[in-house]
């Protein structure tokens, strides 16, 4: 079993880091032209502006909470004022608001890919794929934190998979710290490494392509051609 966890918590998080950061260096020097989302709006528009609105409004904070709970230590949350108490009640309560928002927006765009035949037919099986585990990454994430946190009122995750988290970026980590975690915590952190590995390989790497340029580009102008003769 020692073996077994070193694997799972030691080995594997570092094996999908590094095809994280590796796949994208391969991706963009060997597949630049297809770093793209490949939208199917023109398609079907009105489930994708629902679905990806209450999406994207939902998964930046849940982004920012995660970094919140796993990177910063309890005693820098006590030292800036927000003790045990608050971090709870922000975490379950305005945490679960917007993770709901991204579980709501995840169902109706993954509903879309696979129920619509003509969105279906132009996706890959990287853009299934991809719908598929983030559904239940954002699934497994609101169970463990509406219903494992009431059932188990006495576990912190910031006592174990925070620390856990924080020492492998200090090549430290310590699978025994992951023993008693529950069922749910594990699948979320698994599925979310998970999707880090799998992330160059997938319309995701639009993430990247954030059109900064715009902002200062001048307008392109349109004139009309008359004819010489």
């Amino acid at each position: 079993m020692e073996t077994l966890d070193r694997l799972i918590w030691v080995v594997f998080p570092y094996l999908c880091m590094a095809i994280f950061i590796f796949g994208h260096i391969y991706r963009y020097r060997v597949d630049k032209f297809h770093w793209t989302a490949k939208s199917s709006e023109f398609i079907e528009k009105k489930q994708l502006m629902m679905g990806s609105l209450l999406f994207h409004l939902g998964i930046i904070p849940v982004i920012f909470g995660h970094i919140g709970g796993l990177a910063i230590p309890i005693a820098w949350m006590n030292a800036v004022g927000v003790n045990d108490h608050l971090y709870h009640i922000g975490a379950i309560y305005i945490g679960g608001i917007f993770g709901f928002m991204t579980l709501i927006g995840m169902i109706i765009l993954t509903f879309r890919r696979f129920s619509i035949s003509s969105v279906r037919k132009l996706s890959s099986f990287s853009d299934l794929a991809v719908n598929a585990l983030l559904l239940f990454i954002v699934f497994v994430g609101m169970y463990a934190t509406l219903v494992t946190n009431v059932v188990q009122p006495d576990f912190d995750y910031r006592m174990t998979v925070s620390i856990w988290f924080r020492d492998l970026f200090l090549f430290k980590a310590n699978p025994a710290i992951m023993a008693e975690v529950p069922l749910s915590f594990k699948i979320h952190v698994l599925t979310g490494f998970a999707i880090f590995a799998f992330w160059p390989f997938s319309r995701l790497v639009h993430v990247w392509s954030v059109p900064l340029n715009y902002v200062g580009r001048s307008y392109i102008l349109y004139r009309r051609h008359k004819p010489t003769n």
